[in-house]
């Protein structure tokens, strides 16, 4: 018997070509819809999404808001005082015009600076001071409480105090203070106070003033405040029973509540 003849199938070149449609469509692993082709492909399913519940937020709560208006009405009402102060100052100054009072010291006299048998240094001065108080239309009331005193080198030599009194309208009070004090362990402070009178020529002392008055403004009496004087003199000597002759004099002043 011949060799068995192997018959391959023809294709048919004159057949149309026909496009091949996948199985399985594009971007699937695999076909659970039918023939693509034949149309009867069902939609695949949207992708799984995952809903977020959303809250909404609560409103303002009522007392909040309460409490900003009370806080912009403390402020508007602080603003509103210090406007007020201030156009009161402004008004105040221009009609009264105050000025500071000036004070001089005219005169110190001596009439105790020596040395006890205890090593303590006894000092008595009579000291002049002349106040002036320039205003027109504001008075001074010099109330009690009041306090003076010498100084050498950060050491407190003697003290006082001024009397109570009521200073006019452009008035000029001459003072005269009695002042007396007591420095234990002072024998170091009088040869200082030697030695730099042989050395400058002169000895150099700080009057302290601190005085509580009241301003008068024309019949309006107003809250107490404090008169703070500083007065720098150089004198030629500190001994007891002399004419002291006031080389220089400077004072500073200034008020505190």
């Amino acid at each position: 018997m011949s060799d068995h003849q192997r018959i391959h199938p023809a294709r048919d070149v004159e057949a149309p070509a026909t496009a091949e449609v996948p199985l399985v469509p594009h971007g699937a692993t695999k076909s659970h819809h039918g023939d693509p082709a034949a149309g009867t492909t069902e939609p695949y399913p949207a992708p799984f999404r995952r809903t977020i519940p959303m809250t909404q937020s609560k409103p303002p709560k009522k007392r909040r808001s309460c409490l900003c208006r009370f806080l912009c009405w403390i402020i508007s009402l602080i603003t509103f005082l210090i406007i007020a102060v201030a156009i009161a100052g402004g008004i105040l100054y221009l009609v009264f015009r105050p000025k500071l009072p000036k004070y001089t010291v005219d005169k110190l006299q001596i009439t105790q600076f020596n040395m006890g048998n205890d090593q303590s240094l006894s000092a008595t001065f009579d000291v002049t001071i002349t106040a002036r108080n320039p205003n027109k239309k504001i008075g001074i009331y010099y109330e009690s409480g009041s306090r003076i005193s010498v100084w050498y080198e950060g050491t407190k030599l003697s003290e006082g105090a001024l009397p109570k009194f009521y200073q006019g309208h452009r008035n000029t009070t001459l003072l005269v203070v009695a002042l007396s004090g007591q420095t234990q362990n002072a024998s170091g402070l009088l040869g200082s106070v030697q030695q730099q009178q042989q050395q400058i020529g002169y000895i150099p002392i700080l009057l302290r003033v601190r005085q509580p008055v009241r301003i008068k403004l024309g019949k309006l009496k107003l809250f107490k405040v404090k008169f703070l004087v500083r007065c720098n003199l150089d004198v030629d000597s500190l001994s007891p029973n002399n004419n002291i002759r006031i080389r220089n004099s400077s004072c500073k002043f200034r008020f505190r509540l």
